[in-house]
């Protein structure tokens, strides 16, 4: 028998989702799962089950992105191309160092400018420096030794600018290893718009 607390819980997760996809599109920057369930009054569990729906069917034009517990609202890929010829500003190539770096963090991360040098063998300060300059990686921690150094991880703007909704859509480091060196160059092109 349904009772009026299971009816409001079928309407609650029939209309979830538009709820998530209305605080995503208002918010300046991305939202936390436990901010939305608040935000909806719902539990944490229920938003959780509406984000994978959105995750698998998104809103048309749009792509849900999540890293860790943080999602935003993002124009879907295929839309790209026509995004930036509407935005101004003509994109900035990243150097082959500097691509070396964002692969070392996007694959190991998170990871210290020392784990980043020692695995390049090069001072990788400039690299680090454009990345962060450009919103690709971010400050993510302090690792508990001496020093406390820096942390990086990548940066939601980075899963924009890739098109993809999470790291785990990046080819694996078997799949990259098994390429050809020509497709290698094709998978790392990402332009920046400034």
């Amino acid at each position: 028998m349904l009772t009026l607390d299971h009816i409001a819980s079928l309407e609650l997760t029939s209309t979830l989702p538009n709820g998530i996809v209305a605080l995503l599109y208002s918010a300046d920057e991305p939202l936390e799962i436990e901010q939305i369930a608040s935000a909806l009054e719902a539990s944490r569990r229920e938003v959780e089950r509406a984000v994978t729906d959105l995750l698998a069917i998104p809103p048309p034009g749009l792509l849900v992105q999540r890293h860790a517990d943080r999602l935003q609202l993002v124009t879907a890929p295929e839309w790209s191309d026509a995004v930036g010829r509407l935005r101004a500003g003509p994109p900035v190539k990243l150097s082959r160092a500097t691509l070396e770096v964002l692969a070392i963090v996007a694959y190991r991360q998170p990871s210290t400018r020392a784990d980043i040098d020692q695995l390049r063998g090069v001072n990788s300060d400039r690299a680090v420096a454009t990345l962060l300059a450009h919103g690709l990686i971010e400050e993510v921690g302090r690792r508990e030794t001496v020093g406390r150094p820096v942390l990086f991880g990548t940066s939601l703007q980075l899963l924009e600018r890739m098109g993809i909704s999470s790291l785990s859509d990046l080819p694996s480091l078997d799949e990259l290893a098994a390429m050809e060196p020509g497709q290698q160059d094709q998978t790392c092109d990402i332009e920046v718009q400034v």
